[in-house]
């Protein structure tokens, strides 16, 4: 993988490369420029290239005292699943929710969660293999494939 290169998301560049990723992997929510610029204020959202090409993006999202779970995605576009990478960009999003877990005590955090789409089957294979179990399936508004709630067992 030596030309795999993770990046925090940082400049307009990085933030189209993090959305034409999101968008292809969840094509029932695709989201804006600008949603992804609001995103990248409360999340760390990460870019994993190959070369020069986006092949894969990440999310980490803090706990809050709504929310006391940090959660993190991983996301590799298809023709890249199997060689490794998403298990390098979900690695790193773990380290860093572990780190935000321990930092919340206030907050209550105990636990890591990740959100796969349902119709993502590698994407839930691969959560499943990293130790996650469903906990919730919800639907957002307008759209008819749930996404599904996995807690790190």
């Amino acid at each position: 993988m030596t030309d795999l290169l993770i990046e925090q998301v940082n400049d307009e560049a990085s933030l189209e490369d993090w959305r034409y990723v999101h968008n292809a992997i969840i094509p029932t929510h695709p989201l804006s420029l600008d949603e992804v610029r609001e995103r990248s204020g409360r999340h760390r959202l990460e870019v994993v290239y190959l070369g020069d090409a986006p092949v894969g993006c990440s999310t980490v999202r803090p706990p809050t005292a709504e929310d006391p779970a940090a959660t993190v995605i991983a996301r590799i576009l298809p023709a890249h699943r199997n060689q490794g990478f998403g298990t390098e960009l979900y690695l790193r999003g773990l380290d860093h929710a572990r780190a935000l877990v321990a930092a919340a005590g206030s907050v209550g955090a105990e636990t890591i969660e990740t959100v796969v789409l349902a119709s993502n089957t590698d994407g839930l294979r691969f959560a499943e293999r990293h130790g996650f179990v469903e906990v919730e399936r919800y639907v957002l508004e307008g759209d008819t494939v749930p996404y599904l709630t996995l807690r790190l067992a």
